[in-house]
Order: C-alpha cells, then sequence, then structure tokens
C-alpha cells in the first residue's frame, strides 16, 4: 500500500474516515493545516477523521539504484540533471519577465510624454486664444486726439489719420494731469528721504561677512540655460526670473515652490519688473514685446496687454515710483513710456544722434529721472516731463550692461564690459571706478539695496560693497563665487531687509545667499 500523496510506503500510515484513502501521517497533517480538505477529493478534512494505521515494522529493502556504488551516482547524476534543468527554465522565466517588465515601462514612459505634449499643446492653444481674445481693438474711453484710436495692446489701429510721418506712430505725450502727478510724487518721495534712516532690522555688514548658499532651485529648461532678469516683491516675498528659454518664472521663497510659469515669448526674457503695489507684473523679450501680467487669488497670472511698439529687442523694464506707469527701453533707439492700467504708449522718445539702441534703463527713485545705457558705452540722464536728454557719462568701454539709482537720491553704479562706474548726480562726475575683473569679463549687473547700504556686483563672481560716500573709500565686505559652473553670473538682487541675495547664472539655477539657519540669531 502506497501514500496517496508521495506514492511512497508510508513510514506511518493514516487512512481518512471520509474517502478511506491512505496517507504518510505527516503530509496530511501539513496538508490539512494549511488547506483543511482532503488532498485527492477536495472534500473539507480534519485530523479527527484521520485514523492510523497499525502495521508491522519492516525494513524496507534498498532499491536496486541505492544497492551499488554506480547506481547511487548514476542516480545522483540524474538528480543533478534535473536540478540544472530547472535552474534553468527558472532563468528563463526571470528573463521572460524582465523583458515584459522593461516593454510596460517603455510604454508608460511614452504615455507620459505623449499626455506631456498634449498638455503643453492645450496650454499653447488656451494661450493663443487668449492672445486673440486680447488683441481684439479695444478703444480707449477718452479720445486723446481728434484722429487717433489706440489699441489696448499698444497698437496702433491701422487708419491713414493715424500716422504722421511715414512710418512713426502719432503718440497722446505726457498730459499735464500726469506731469503734475510725477511732480506729487517727486515732492513726496525727496522729503521723506530726508527724514529716512536704515531700519535697525537690516542686514549688519557682520552678517552680510557669513552670507553663503542656503539653496538653489533649478526654475528654467536645461535645453536653454540661463537667467537673465531677477526682481523680487518685497511684500510677498516672491522671486521673479525672466531666462533664456522664453519665460519667466514667478517663485515663492517661502515655500520653495514655483508659483507660476509665465510663457508666451517666442525669443528669450531680458528684463522682468514687479509692480510694488498691486498684482501687476512686466516682462521684456527679444521677440521686440512687453507683455503686461496680472496676478490672481489662486497665484496664477494673466497677460493683459502685449505691447507692441518697439522694433527691436526690448533690453529693460521699469517702473514708475507711482506705479501707474513704466518705461521700456530697446535696440531700436528708443524708449516709450506707458500707462500701465491701459497699456497704452504715451510717448516714444527717439535718440537723434547716432547709436546702437539702449541696452539698460532705471528710473531715478524720485521718479523725475530716467538713466538709460546704451551699446555705445554711454549713460544718458533724461528729464521725464520733458523728455529731454539733460546729461550723458561717457568712459565705459563696452555697452552698458545695468544701470542703478541708490535710494539715497545722488549716487548712481553703472556697470560695463571694462568696470563698475558710480556717479555723482549732483555734480554730474564719475568719482569712483572698480575694475572687478579682468578684459575678458565683463561686469554683468550692479544693484543698489533698498536701503541704499551695500551694492551687489555679478561677473565671474559675486561682490558686495559697502556704499561709502564720495571721498570714503567703498570696501568689498563679500565675495560669493559663481556655483553654476559657468563663469557668467548675470544678475543679482537684494531680498528684503538684505536679510539674502537672489543670483542668476548662465545656468538654470536660481540661487540663495543668506545666513545659515544655526547662525541667524547671531545677527541680532
Amino acid at each position: 500500500m502506497h501514500c496517496s500523496i508521495s506514492g511512497e510506503v508510508p513510514g506511518e500510515p493514516v487512512v481518512s474516515k471520509r474517502s478511506g484513502l491512505l496517507y504518510e501521517k505527516r503530509l496530511i497533517e501539513r496538508h490539512v493545516s494549511e488547506y483543511g480538505k482532503c488532498p485527492i477529493t477536495g472534500e473539507p478534512l480534519t485530523m479527527d477523521d484521520v485514523v492510523p494505521v497499525e502495521t508491522g515494522k519492516i525494513v524496507k529493502p534498498r532499491t536496486v539504484q541505492t544497492a551499488s556504488i554506480p547506481g547511487m551516482l548514476g542516480m545522483f547524476q540524474n538528480e543533478w540533471d534535473g536540478l540544472m534543468l530547472s535552474n534553468f527554465a527558472l532563468e528563463q522565466q526571470l528573463h521572460t519577465a524582465r523583458q515584459e517588465l522593461s516593454h510596460a515601462l517603455y510604454q508608460h514612459d511614452a504615455a507620459c510624454r505623449v499626455i506631456a505634449r498634449l498638455k503643453k499643446e492645450r496650454d499653447e492653444a488656451r494661450s493663443l486664444l487668449a492672445q486673440a481674445e486680447r488683441q481684439i481693438p479695444m478703444f480707449t474711453s477718452e479720445a486723446v486726439t481728434a484722429n487717433a484710436s489706440v489699441l489696448s495692446n499698444g497698437k496702433r489701429a491701422a487708419k491713414d489719420d493715424d500716422l504722421g510721418q511715414p512710418g512713426k506712430r502719432v503718440r497722446p505725450g505726457i498730459s499735464a494731469s500726469i506731469i503734475t502727478e510725477l511732480t506729487d510724487c517727486n515732492a513726496a518721495l525727496s522729503q521723506q528721504r530726508k527724514k529716512r534712516q536704515v531700519p535697525p532690522t537690516w542686514a549688519p555688514i557682520d552678517a552680510l561677512e557669513r552670507y553663503t548658499q542656503l539653496s538653489s532651485h533649478p526654475l528654467h529648461r536645461t535645453s536653454k540655460p540661463g537667467i537673465l532678469s531677477i526682481d523680487i516683491q518685497y511684500s510677498k516675498d516672491i522671486i521673479a526670473t525672466g531666462g533664456a528659454d522664453a519665460t519667466a518664472v514667478i517663485f515663492d521663497r517661502s515655500s520653495g515652490q514655483i508659483a507660476s510659469a509665465l510663457s508666451g515669448h517666442s525669443k528669450k526674457v531680458t528684463s522682468v519688473k514687479f509692480v510694488a503695489e498691486g498684482e501687476f507684473f512686466l516682462t521684456g523679450s527679444a521677440d521686440k514685446t512687453v507683455r503686461v501680467w496680472q496676478g490672481s487669488e489662486d497665484g496664477n497670472y494673466d497677460c493683459r496687454h502685449i505691447l507692441k511698439d518697439h522694433t527691436a529687442e526690448v533690453q529693460a523694464v521699469t517702473v514708475h515710483s507711482t506705479n501707474n506707469y513704466f518705461v521700456t527701453a530697446s535696440l531700436d533707439n528708443t524708449w516709450c513710456f506707458y500707462d500701465l492700467s491701459s497699456g497704452l504708449c504715451l510717448t516714444q522718445v527717439a535718440d537723434t544722434s547716432k547709436t546702437d539702441g539702449y541696452t539698460s534703463a532705471a528710473f531715478h527713485p524720485d521718479g523725475l529721472i530716467l538713466g538709460t545705457g546704451t551699446s555705445e558705452a554711454v549713460v544718458k540722464i533724461w528729464d521725464v516731463k520733458s523728455q529731454a536728454n539733460v546729461a550723458k557719462f561717457e568712459g565705459h568701454v563696452g555697452p552698458v550692461t545695468a544701470i542703478s539709482f541708490s535710494e539715497n537720491g545722488y549716487f548712481l553704479a553703472t556697470a560695463a564690459h571694462d568696470s563698475v562706474k558710480l556717479w555723482d548726480l549732483r555734480k554730474l562726475k564719475n568719482f569712483r571706478t572698480l575694475n572687478l575683473y579682468d578684459s575678458d569679463t565683463p561686469t554683468n549687473s550692479v544693484e543698489f539695496d533698498h536701503s541704499g547700504s551695500y551694492l551687489g556686483i555679478s561677473g565671474s563672481d559675486i561682490r558686495v560693497y559697502q556704499v561709502g560716500s564720495v571721498k570714503a573709500e567703498w570696501n568689498c565686505i563679500k565675495t560669493l563665487p559663481d556655483l553654476s559652473g559657468t563663469g557668467r553670473a548675470t544678475c543679482v538682487k537684494f531680498g528684503p531687509e538684505s536679510k539674502y541675495i537672489a543670483v542668476g547664472s548662465m545656468d538654470h539655477n536660481l540661487r540663495i545667499f543668506g545666513l545659515p539657519e544655526d547662525e541667524a540669531p547671531l545677527e541680532s
């Protein structure tokens, strides 16, 4: 008699009351404990249904194969061959499973790429639809001239009486009421400046000396790396960057997340500016356009106006202190003065002298002076009310890459290929030149902090100077390395109360330098 499970003669036989089948006791116990049923009939079975069978103790005879050494070797060989065949079958199954998994992952990746492409095409289609809706002619409620009809996106209606001289657009000009508004703002800010003192919460010099990189954020695409412009909205502590990938990114520093990515420009974004009050945001681009964006409560930005008054790359955008007007400067050798709410170009000022266009621009803190840098190494100072060029500063070599007015009202810093120059607006002369880099390394950016206490400069590294006076030295208090590996730090901006410094380079990362958290208590 043989076990119904193993087919061998059982050493300790038992028989099932239900089926009458014979089993090896240890085998049926294990099967019943795991499955609770008969392995042959499938009926429910417990050990109470199993009865042991008494048998005489017999000695099992050896099989013929185990009776001799050659027989045992043959048996071992058969066992080994069976093991190898089983191992080979398992390896084949593993290889097939890996191939199926790889194919599934490839299909998943392809599906994700298709979904991403479809989403991008959907967003582009929505953007084009919104742009088309915005470009529907919307005439201003007030007729500024009898024969001038203006669209909200800065384009003129195609009428013969809108043009004065051939190829030139008729502009309404800066009205007397606007000039009064600018003058009142200038008087109020000038009066406040006399009483202004640096707040005690402002970052002291010893804190800036210990600044190090706190974080690095990849905001732009790696296919076209490069951050070309930075601005910070101090009230919300959010940072905007303009990239060579034709997008502007709004970054929430407190959460470390991208709040919004603004696409629409077809070429690199050369300048970004927040409007201090309200939800407006401005971008200028090498595609010859300026876009006015308006933020919403959910953090998204919608394009309100597309301004197409320039005929060459827009290099700079700067906002007036009233937060109601802004100026754009372009390589077409003109700068435009806009009304922010309507997107109307009030005047477009062309330089009659022979230059290759403007490369930078900035309003004076009081708002009645505009500074522009040219590609021919000249800095020009304009009277906003009369749009007249009232001063020229010469001495740079190469295009003027950046221009910044100090909050004290009488210092001007300009950067060009050769150096950084400091100008005294009271005497209209250069009182100090900072030769920082070699002849092959341009100075890309210069920026006073909001208190006028520090000056940030970027080139092959980032340097912070303590602002002195006309006669006192301007000391370099901190040199921060360019960690991008490109050797080109393109822009620098001080955060609120100079508690951190935001730096953009020719890679796709925004870098934040500040005081490490473990040293923060020392700052007070």
